[in-house]
């Protein structure tokens, strides 16, 4: 079981931790079992016996001469299954740690050897197999790398790369925002790699200085485009791995006022597919683009009135392209009749079928399995706090029907096997721990019934949080979807602070029916012991499965719509809810919750009286141009927007208590942003209370004792300003 649990806990808590490093859970290409690294070995285990083998163990993992195995973070295995290719030794880049070492392990041979080994340690991204086999591509200090394996001859293929012409992999906003890490591809026949080449030598340096680590202050480049800013130049070339020659592709539009966030070989020889958008990604263009002259051909353009989400806003990997039909076809989603959908579209982008119909979103796809001539996706057309199994046929002849059993509310998840016959299914509500089973799919029937989902509930009990999910409706009519933990020993008739947790932009909701709703880390104790209630509130611009209009009613609009949301539901609340004590009312979040709760503070005191805002975003015009001009345009065109949705315009209104806190080497939301709102806040001679983290990132963890001093200080502060108890 020791495999289960560690494989549970990893996919339900990870959250994409390691985006395009792949998991260490795998299925095997027949779909009858999967792979999975167990206490330091890796091993198979075949379904539905659950038989294991170890088909690495530690001592075929320990390098000669060495006293331990390779701690093992990550692997791939070859085409063949002969070799794996072992990822270790890993370092941090920005948020992941997506650079380290590779070592290949021969099966037939009985070798374990490391690839780049004259290059500098934990300094290869995103190593990969050729598909025959023989090679191992890779990254290392922005240069592409090809190297033999049988032989171990290294061929440099990009030689250009430097702290700002990058290859094969991408710069901070890329990564940031599009989810794009991994930047090369292998041809189908192994004999070329594809890869971007972003140059970032336009874009501004963002200086966080260190004031710490030595006695003499230095500079923390960052090459990062403001908004406003043209983006990084891009390029996407391809290079032959036995000549070494070059070929960059024409693809048409200005490459500082566009962005390839995708970019895949399509099938056909000497054929890449790549995805454009326009500077304000609003419009969608495919191109097919023949290797050999780089040439573009459009195939298939979109266009929304607000933005155009690409792949990794709805699936955890973002790489690949969903072919079917032996090529002729392939899967695109869309939102352009109002809901989140998939569609399977003709080669040349002219015909289109929609192959999950109704009124509702597919949240994410988990198995297209053509034999079966089944199509598996997440949705949850009746509650967006939850998710569900569903299943299309991929013709779209047939009609969606629901997998997840009728009676298991809450959130699912599924990893599901190739051919569709074995899911991983996991489970869990804000009132239940996660569970997991392997059930057979379509009949969704548990391997093993007496240690079923179904039966582990009827033998635990409740987490014993008092949560409740609800709808509250604003004075504009907007239907919110909220949830509250009361105070234990909870009187009615008696009055009691409330603290809600926001966030309110377009990357993530906080009302979710799935485990760990409803608790708040940073405070040190029970929120519920000591007499607070809890809470939180959905709004429009977050990404629900609420349809096209509720996530892009924001468009343009950060800071008024969401505010203005948050605020009526608050305000919903306290007329539904007598037991609110309305003269201790307090908000706290975090980034992008951080700004909420500083614009609920100072564009609505009369309702919200302390708040505790962590490396919030102050002034709009500091952040990223990616994400800033997806959600709100070009400030060059309605800068007004900008400033009215930011909350130093509206820090003159502080009445209640703030406490603000950043870190100083935040990469995310620059430490100015502090600075600026400091600076608001003594030009109008109101009082409050600043942390600043020296060297500390956007998720300020960094160094001995910092996680439990913050607690420490959001307890202390939110008790002191906002007290809890029964009244």
């Amino acid at each position: 079981m020791k495999h289960i649990l560690r494989t549970l806990f990893l996919l339900i808590f990870s959250c994409n931790a390691f985006a395009q490093i792949p998991d260490t859970f795998q299925w095997l290409p027949d779909g009858t079992g999967y792979r999975d690294a167990v206490e330091g070995e890796i091993v198979e285990v075949t379904l539905p016996t659950n038989q294991e083998k170890i088909i690495l163990s530690k001592a075929q993992l320990t390098p000669e001469g060495a006293s331990a195995a390779l701690p093992v973070k990550s692997y791939t295995v070859s085409k063949a299954g002969d070799k794996f290719l072992i990822y270790t030794n890993t370092k941090r880049v920005w948020r992941y740690e997506t650079r380290g070492d590779y070592w290949v392990y021969d099966i037939n041979a009985k070798t374990l050897r490391q690839v780049g080994k004259t290059l500098p340690a934990s300094s290869l991204m995103f190593a990969k197999f050729s598909p025959d086999g023989s090679k191992v591509a890779y990254v290392s200090k922005h240069n592409v790398y090809v190297e033999d394996i049988q032989g171990g001859n290294i061929r440099q293929l990009t030689t250009d790369g430097t702290d700002r012409v990058i290859n094969g992999t991408f710069d901070w906003a890329y990564e940031e925002e599009f989810d794009c890490r991994d930047g090369f591809r292998w041809s189908d026949d192994s004999k070329a790699v594809a890869y971007w080449q972003i140059d970032a030598r336009k874009i501004r340096n963002f200086l966080m200085i260190n004031t710490t680590d030595s006695i003499y202050s230095f500079n923390v480049p960052v090459e990062y485009p403001k908004v406003g800013e043209t983006p990084s130049p891009y390029k996407i070339g391809v290079v032959d791995v036995n000549t070494g020659e070059n070929k960059w592709m024409n693809i048409p539009g200005d490459p500082q006022n566009t962005y390839v966030p995708r970019m895949e070989w399509s099938g056909m020889p000497g054929e890449l597919v790549v995805q454009q958008l326009n500077r304000k990604q609003n419009e969608s263009t495919l191109f097919y683009i023949n290797t050999k002259d780089g040439s573009s051909k459009p195939f298939y353009n979109e266009k929304d009135e607000a933005w155009i989400d690409i792949k990794s806003r709805w699936e955890s990997d973002p790489m690949g392209w969903d072919w079917i039909n032996g090529g002729k076809e392939f899967l695109w989603v869309t939102e352009k009749d109002g809901w989140r959908h998939t569609y399977r579209v003709s080669r040349d982008g002219k015909k289109e079928t929609l192959i999950t119909p109704g009124n509702f979103d597919m949240i994410s796809p988990v198995r297209i399995d053509e034999k079966n001539n089944a199509y598996y996706f997440m949705a949850s057309p009746d509650n967006a706090t939850q998710s569900y199994l569903y299943k299309a046929t991929l013709d779209g002849k047939g009609k969606v029907t629901r997998v997840t059993p009728a009676e298991l509310a809450g959130t699912h998840d599924y990893q599901i096997s190739p051919l569709g016959k074995f899911a991983m299914h996991q489970f869990s509500s804000a009132k239940l721990p996660p569970m997991m089973e392997w059930v057979t799919l379509p009949a969704h029937k548990p391997l093993d019934p007496q240690n079923s989902i179904a039966q582990t509930m009827m033998r635990i009990k409740p987490a014993g949080i008092d949560i409740e999910f609800f709808k509250v409706k604003t004075e504009e009519g907007i239907e919110v979807d909220a949830w509250m933990v009361k105070p234990d020993n909870f009187d009615p008739a008696k009055k009691y602070p409330i603290v809600f947790m926001v966030y309110g932009e377009p990357a993530g909701s906080t009302v979710k029916d799935t485990y760990g709703t409803g608790r708040n880390r940073l405070y040190a104790g029970s929120m519920a012991a000591d007499g607070y209630i809890y809470a939180s509130v959905d709004n429009r611009g977050t990404p629900s499965p609420k349809g096209r209009g509720w996530r892009k009613a924001i468009y343009k609009n950060i800071g008024v719509v969401n505010i203005r949301d948050l605020d009526g539901a608050a305000v919903a609340m306290f007329k539904q809810y007598p037991f609110i004590d309305t003269s201790r009312v307090a908000v706290h979040g975090w980034s992008g919750g951080g700004s909420s709760t500083l614009n609920l503070l100072f564009q609505y005191p009369q309702h919200f009286k302390t708040g505790i805002a962590v490396a919030a975003v102050g002034n709009q015009l500091t952040y990223d141009n990616i994400y800033q001009e997806r959600y709100m345009g070009l400030p060059q065109e309605n800068r007004e927007d900008f400033v009215k949705g930011s909350p130093i315009t509206h820090a003159q209104n502080l009445v209640g208590n703030l406490l603000y806190i950043h870190g100083t080497g935040d990469d995310n939301v620059h430490y100015q942003n502090a600075e600026m709102l400091v600076n608001q806040l003594i030009k109008y001679n109101k009082v409050f209370q600043f942390m600043p983290y020296p060297n500390r990132s956007h998720g300020i963890y960094e160094g001995e004792g910092t996680s439990k001093h913050l607690q420490t200080l959001f307890t202390d502060y939110l008790k002191k300003n906002c007290p809890p108890g029964a009244r």
